[in-house]
């Protein structure tokens, strides 16, 4: 696995209280959604919210699935590396996922979204920015909730 990351400085967080989603594209060439997670020879990874987009970095796998749906036995794990590195990321984009990568992507806090055909990742980022606005699909509703700190507001002090 090769990962190519952004040197520069983090940008000071945009206004409080605004919503920043970070997504991971499954991609054979870094220009469009074009690949299933388990053969994805690479991922973008983007951090999105309703105003603009930061490419983050890009994770490169040089041994995928040759997507023949068998499983290998001799441990030779293909997936497990991939959901470790995309550990933090809020949303993954794909072709296809099958079940158990579904279940380990799932379990690492990451919402697996799987699309019809081939986009530009340019779409893809428009169109995660249009739902984040407005009223947001019921699961991107839940990831949107899910990355905000629970308040305890509610907890008297005073027993």
């Amino acid at each position: 696995m090769r990962r190519l990351q952004l040197v520069e400085k983090e940008p000071a967080d945009v206004e409080s209280g605004t919503m920043k989603l970070r997504i991971a594209i499954a991609t054979q060439d870094m220009k469009a959604l074009n690949a299933h997670f388990g053969s994805a020879k690479k991922f973008a990874v983007y951090d999105v919210t309703p105003d603009e987009a930061r490419f983050v970095e890009a994770v490169e796998f040089g041994t995928v699935s040759d997507e023949s749906g068998k499983h290998k036995t001799e441990g030779d794990d293909k997936i497990g590396p991939k959901v470790d590195a995309l550990r933090g990321c809020n949303l993954l984009f794909c072709l296809a996922i099958g079940g158990p990568s579904a279940v380990k992507v799932v379990n690492a806090r990451i919402h697996p979204v799987k699309l019809s055909g081939p986009e530009p990742i340019e779409q893809i980022i428009t169109k995660v920015q249009t739902m984040m606005v407005g009223n947001p699909p019921p699961w991107l509703r839940k990831v949107m909730m899910a990355k905000q700190e629970r308040s305890m507001d509610f907890l008297d002090e005073e027993a």
